[in-house]
C-alpha cells in the first residue's frame, strides 16, 4: 500500500514539472507525452481494481472503497490537467504558427508562389477580364437595342399623334369646308343660268322696223 502512495504521489507531482519545462522549451513531444499519460492511466485503472479488491478484506470496508475511489479520481484529475495543459500549448503554437505564416504572407505576398501558381493566377486574372469585357459588351449591346427599340416606340407614338391631329383637324374643318363648297356650287349654278339667260336674249329674234313717216 506504502508502494501504491508512493506511485501515485509521483504521478501527481508530475504536472507542474512537466508544464515548467513544456513552457520553458516549447519543444514538447506531445505524441509521446500521451502514450505516457494513457499508459498512467491505465497503472491508475490497474491499481483501482486491486484496491478495491483488497478493501473488501478489511473490516472498514465502505471507508477503504471511498479512499480509493478518491485516490483514483485525484489521480486521473491530474492526468486531465495534464492534458488540457498540453492541448492549450498546442492550440498557442498552432495559433502563433498561422500568425507567423500569415505575417509571411502579408510581408511577400509572393515569395512562395510557384511558377505554376504564378501562371495559374495569371491565367485566372485574364479570364475574369475577359469575362468582364464581355458582359460590358453585353451590357452595351443590350442598352442600343433598348434604345433603338425606345426610338422605334417613340416614332410610332408620334406618327399616331399627328395622324390623330390631322384627323382632328379636319373634322373641325369640314364644317367650313361643306359651306364653302356649297357657295362655290351656288355660284356655279347662278353662273350657269345667267350664262343661259344671256345666250337666250342673243338668239331671240329682232322686231321689224317701224314704219317710216309719211
Amino acid at each position: 500500500m506504502k508502494k501504491l502512495l508512493l506511485s501515485l504521489m509521483i504521478v501527481l507531482g508530475a504536472v507542474p514539472a512537466w508544464a515548467q519545462t513544456t513552457a520553458s522549451s516549447g519543444q514538447a513531444n506531445f505524441d509521446a507525452e500521451r502514450t505516457r499519460l494513457d499508459q498512467e492511466r491505465k497503472t491508475i485503472e490497474e491499481r483501482f481494481a486491486t484496491e478495491q479488491a483488497a478493501c473488501y478484506q478489511k473490516f472498514a470496508v465502505q471507508g477503504c472503497l471511498d479512499d480509493s475511489r478518491r485516490r483514483r479520481r485525484e489521480a486521473t484529475e491530474n492526468i486531465k490537467r495534464q492534458e488540457a495543459a498540453m492541448n492549450d500549448i498546442e492550440r498557442k503554437r498552432r495559433g502563433a504558427a498561422a500568425l507567423d505564416r500569415l505575417e509571411d504572407k502579408k510581408a511577400n505576398p509572393r515569395a512562395q508562389d510557384t511558377a505554376a501558381e504564378q501562371e495559374r493566377s495569371l491565367k485566372s486574372q485574364q479570364e475574369r477580364e475577359q469575362r468582364a469585357a464581355d458582359h460590358a459588351q453585353d451590357r452595351a449591346r443590350l442598352a442600343s437595342e433598348a434604345a433603338e427599340k425606345q426610338r422605334q416606340f417613340e416614332d410610332k407614338q408620334r406618327a399616331h399623334a399627328e395622324e390623330q391631329a390631322k384627323a382632328a383637324s379636319r373634322r373641325a374643318e369640314a364644317p367650313a369646308n361643306r359651306e364653302a363648297h356649297e357657295r362655290r356650287l351656288e355660284r356655279a349654278e347662278q353662273h350657269r343660268r345667267d350664262r343661259e339667260r344671256r345666250n337666250a336674249e342673243n338668239t331671240k329674234p329682232r322686231s321689224a322696223p317701224l314704219p317710216a313717216p309719211p
